[in-house]
C-alpha cells in the first residue's frame, strides 16, 4: 500500500498568520480571540470571536479578483500559496491529472450571503451582484485553488460541520494511498462571523460572552469553570503526497499520514455520544498498525462547551483504556478559537507541528480541574517532549466524526 506524507502545510488564522506565527503564538498560550471588529456587535449578547486581525484583502488580491472571492475563498488561495511555496513542489504539465483538492467549509460563503440578504431585505435591492452564487458555494475555494495551481486530477469540498476539514484531509488521504492521486492539496477554511451567523449561533447556547472579563481568556476548554466555544475564522491546507513522489523530488517530509477513521453516532443534532467517537479512533488505529499505548498525544476537539468536554474525555478512557492518563491531550481552540469547517486542518497542522518539533501547545486559560474531565489538558504552558504518533479529534454536529493519526517522519 502506498504511503502518504505531508510535505508543506499554510495556515492563516487568528493566532497566525503563517505556520511560524500560528504555531509560536499557541505554544506561548497567545489567543487571538478578542471583540468582534468586521461589524458593529454591540446588540449581540455574545460580542467576541476569534478574527484574522488587520486583514486587507487588498494586500493580497487585485480589485477586480475579490469580485469572485468570498473572504473564505480568500482564506483558502493565501494557505494554499503558503502551502505550495514551503512544499517547494513545481508540478509538471503531465502531473496535472495526478494532482487535486479537497477542501472543506461548514458554513459557505457566510460573508457573500449576509451581505446578500441585506441588500434583498434591508435595502430592498432588485438584482444582486451576478458572482454572487460562484462566491458562496461550498464549492468555491477548491475551485478557486484548482485553477490557480493547475490541479486537474479528484477534487471536491466537503461539508459536515466542524469536522469538514477532517474529512476532505482523510478523504485527500485516502485518493493517495489508493493510487488515484499522486499530490492532493487539503484543508479547510471559514470565515462565519458575521451578524446573521453570530444570531444565529447565540439561538445555539453554547457561545462564551465572555463577559466582565478579558474576552482572550474566554474559551477555557476542560476546566471546571468553562463557559462555551468562540467562534473563529481562518484556513489551513496540507500539500498530501505520495512518499516516493516526495523523496524523487527531494522533498522536506514534515510528518506522515498513517490512519483515518470516520464514523456517524447515529443519535442527536447536536449531543455527541461516547460510542461514535471511540470507533472513529479505532479505525484510524487499526489503519495505521497502531496500539493505543503508542500514542503520545491527542489535539483534542475540545470545544469547551459544558456537554463536549466530558464526553471526549469518555472517548479517550474508552479507547486507550490505562494509558489514557499517560496521553498529552490539549485544545488549541482555547486560542483560535472553534474554525467551524476549517478546524479540522488548523488543528491538524499544530499536530504535526507538535511531532515535527517535538512540543506539545498548550491547553490555554485552564484555571480549575474538572472531576469529569480529569486527563492530562497540558494546561497553559507548552511541554517540551518527542512526540512519534500523534492524533486529531473532529466530531461535528449531527454526530459526523474525523480522526486523523500522523507519525513522525523516518
Amino acid at each position: 500500500m502506498r504511503r502518504v506524507v505531508i510535505t508543506g502545510m499554510g495556515v492563516f488564522a487568528s493566532t497566525g498568520k503563517d505556520v511560524e506565527s500560528f504555531f509560536c503564538n499557541l505554544c506561548h498560550a497567545k489567543s487571538g480571540i478578542g471583540r468582534i471588529r468586521q461589524f458593529d456587535p454591540s446588540s449581540l449578547s455574545v460580542q467576541i470571536a476569534a478574527e484574522v486581525a488587520g486583514y486587507n484583502p487588498e494586500e493580497y488580491f487585485p480589485s477586480k479578483r475579490l469580485d469572485l472571492l468570498d473572504r473564505f475563498s480568500q482564506f483558502s488561495l493565501i494557505a494554499a500559496s503558503q502551502t505550495m511555496k514551503s512544499s517547494g513542489l513545481e508540478v509538471r504539465e503531465e502531473e496535472c491529472g495526478r494532482f487535486g483538492a479537497v477542501i472543506g467549509s461548514g458554513m459557505g460563503g457566510a460573508q457573500g450571503l449576509d451581505h446578500g440578504y441585506h441588500e434583498l431585505y434591508a435595502k430592498q435591492a432588485t438584482r444582486l451582484h451576478p458572482f454572487t452564487i460562484p462566491k458562496i458555494m461550498h464549492s468555491a475555494p477548491v475551485s478557486q485553488v484548482c485553477m490557480e495551481y493547475g490541479a486537474q486530477g479528484p477534487s471536491f469540498s466537503t461539508a459536515t460541520a466542524c469536522s469538514s476539514a477532517g474529512h476532505a484531509i482523510g478523504e485527500a488521504f485516502h485518493l493517495v494511498k489508493f493510487g488515484l492521486a499522486d499530490m492532493m492539496l487539503a484543508g479547510g477554511a471559514d470565515s462565519p462571523i458575521t451578524y446573521g451567523m453570530m444570531r444565529s449561533w447565540e439561538s445555539v447556547r453554547v457561545l462564551a460572552t465572555g463577559n466582565g472579563g478579558d474576552p482572550s481568556r474566554a474559551c477555557r476548554p476542560f476546566s471546571a469553570d468553562r463557559e462555551g466555544m468562540v467562534i473563529g475564522e481562518g484556513a489551513a491546507l496540507l500539500l498530501l503526497e505520495e512518499i516516493e513522489h516526495a523523496r524523487r523530488r527531494g522533498a522536506d517530509i514534515w510528518a506522515e499520514i498513517v490512519g483515518f477513521g470516520m464514523t456517524s453516532d447515529a443519535g442527536h443534532i447536536t449531543q455527541p455520544t461516547v460510542a461514535g467517537p471511540a470507533r472513529a479512533i479505532r479505525i484510524a488505529l487499526d489503519e495505521a498498525g497502531v496500539n493505543p499505548e503508542e500514542v503520545d498525544y491527542i489535539n483534542a476537539h475540545g470545544t469547551g462547551t459544558r456537554l463536549n468536554d466530558p464526553i471526549e474525555t469518555q472517548v479517550v478512557k474508552e479507547v486507550f483504556r490505562d494509558h489514557a492518563r499517560r496521553l498529552c491531550i490539549s485544545s488549541t481552540k482555547s486560542m483560535h478559537g472553534h474554525v467551524m469547517g476549517a478546524t479540522g486542518a488548523v488543528e491538524l497542522a499544530a499536530t504535526v507541528l507538535a511531532v515535527r518539533r517535538g512540543v506539545i501547545p498548550p491547553t490555554a486559560n485552564y484555571t480549575e480541574p474538572d472531576p469529569e474531565c480529569d486527563l492530562d489538558v497540558v494546561p497553559n504552558e507548552a511541554r517540551s517532549q518527542p512526540v512519534n504518533i500523534a492524533i486529531s479529534n473532529s466530531f461535528a454536529f449531527g454526530g459526523l466524526n474525523a480522526v486523523l493519526l500522523v507519525r513522525k517522519a523516518n
